[in-house]
């Protein structure tokens, strides 16, 4: 059955991150009535995300594939591209991860409403899928797009107050999650197999790897004409006297009415596709309708239990290990949890196997997951000691990402689309979710800001894979001779 099958994948999605808060508790952190919501949480969150991955595979890509495909068989450059930003704009509003970023970054610096800061991160993803549709068509090169908007992000970056410069890049890395991921994959192989050519199985990939420059570019020009604003003050959480039951029930209104805001354009772009851009059978639009559904119900228990469990707990241990007595174990800790989280992350799984795919199987699943595992390991661990230390941002991000650009010379094309595929898939939702919160409780703990520097791990995260693939493709190239 699809959905045990889901759920097998978000349990190994969240049992190592269980696993390793179990053992921190009986040990050195104890979290006391955290631990039996974080529990609950973890409960909801399999049953969540298990529901959501099987609505984005009877619903969300097929469609994806359809529509790909039909924009690129009509021709029609401007309807392409219109729609390109429509549906890069819906899916990013409709993103779980975005949605839980934009409400951590309000919660340590109100610089602008929750939504606003969704839909300015929905435009700039929905740009850059649109310029992604656009590259394959006139078969630009990736490398050379790729390096010019990355010139453009630092241009800009250089003139933003800190505060924004760790949520624009935390917010390329957050958009690319369970939802934009597989839809925006779905639809660049569909464009890419219409369009043929050669290069089809390179043009496949790098749609992601754009659209992740696209919310990047988007915060930082907010941060150009924008104020930052104080931290604000923590208030009394209204909830935290609530039994378990009532805890998680308080939050269901708020919750409802986020997802249905978020998703309920989303069902009307699929209806519209249905309508007046692609031929469904009756079984196809039933299998549309129940995915949507069952997207809707697998995102509510998602939010129930991150927002009633995993970033409450996530906060709290954070404050735990930051204590004097048990500072030692924080680099660690982050490096164990860099290590095991990557992997447990859905859209990692779904771009591994996409890319064992299109390569025939000469790409295995294992390595990549291996030099992703090591990358974000590292970036979870750097990320951990920018938080203790307050050492700017900007002193990983430029050799980062120069490195990044320099190896785009000697790695191979697929692997350099790969990469930066990698780059957005691998900080998906428990890199939004626990890790972030995680960064935002050690920050309050050793007295830091947490506005500047907890913001930027998810940078980190999405910066490292860059590095990790591109080395790993020319490594694979040289011992091949397959130097394209």
């Amino acid at each position: 059955m699809l959905f045990l099958e889901k759920c097998k994948e978000s349990v190994i999605s969240a049992v190592p991150v269980i696993l390793l808060v179990l053992l921190l508790h009986v040990t050195v952190a104890p979290l006391g009535d955290a631990l039996p919501r974080f529990l609950a949480g973890a409960v909801l969150f399999v049953l969540g995300l298990g529901l959501f991955l099987v609505g984005a595979d009877i619903g969300v890509l097929p469609v994806g594939q359809k529509v790909g495909s039909a924009l690129t068989a009509k021709r029609n450059l401007a309807l392409m591209l219109a729609v390109g930003f429509t549906v890069g704009f819906i899916i990013t509003v409709a993103e779980p991860d975005v949605q839980v970023l934009a409400a951590q970054v309000v919660g340590v610096a109100p610089v602008i409403a929750p939504m606003a800061l969704v839909c300015i991160i929905g435009v700039g993803v929905g740009f850059f899928v649109a310029v992604a549709m656009g590259r394959i068509i006139f078969q630009l090169s990736l490398k050379l797009l790729l390096f010019l908007c990355y010139i453009a992000v630092f241009a800009c970056a250089a003139f933003v107050p800190d505060l924004f410069l760790g949520i624009g890049f935390d917010a390329g890395g957050a958009t690319t999650g369970p939802m934009t991921v597989p839809f925006i994959m779905a639809l660049g192989v569909g464009v890419a197999a219409v369009r043929g050519g050669a290069h089809s199985g390179d043009d496949s990939f790098g749609f992601v790897g754009l659209a992740s420059v696209g919310p990047i570019l988007a915060v930082l020009m907010l941060g150009l004409f924008a104020s930052p604003a104080a931290p604000a003050e923590e208030a009394a959480a209204s909830a935290s006297q609530l039994g378990l039951f009532a805890h998680f029930l308080h939050l269901l209104p708020e919750v409802l009415h986020e997802v249905s805001m978020a998703l309920g354009p989303l069902t009307l772009l699929f209806l519209c596709f249905r309508l007046f851009l692609i031929k469904l059978s009756r079984r196809q639009t039933l299998h549309m309708v129940m995915g949507l559904i069952y997207t809707f119900l697998g995102v509510v228990l998602f939010f129930l239990g991150v927002k009633g469990g995993f970033m409450p707990a996530g906060d709290v241990l954070g404050g735990l290990l930051s204590q004097p007595d048990n500072r030692f174990l924080l680099i660690p800790v982050a490096l164990i949890l860099g290590a095991v989280v990557v992997c447990a992350e859905p859209a990692v799984w779904i771009l591994t196997e996409q890319v064992e795919n299109v390569s025939g199987g000469a790409i295995r699943r294992a390595l990549m997951l291996a030099a992703l595992s090591i990358g974000v390991s590292l970036a979870v661990g750097i990320a951990m000691f920018r938080v203790t230390t307050g050492a700017s941002l900007w002193y990983f991000l430029i050799p980062g990402y120069a490195a990044a650009l320099l190896l785009m010379r000697s790695c191979p094309k697929m692997f350099t689309a790969i990469a930066f595929d990698s780059g957005g898939v691998a900080s998906g939702p428990m890199a939004s979710t626990f890790i972030l919160a995680f960064m935002l409780g050690v920050s309050r703990g050793v007295g830091g800001n947490p506005a500047v520097d907890a913001f930027g791990c998810i940078a980190m995260i999405a910066m490292t894979p860059l590095i990790a693939i591109q080395l790993l493709g020319i490594i694979f190239s040289r011992k091949t001779g397959d130097h394209k």
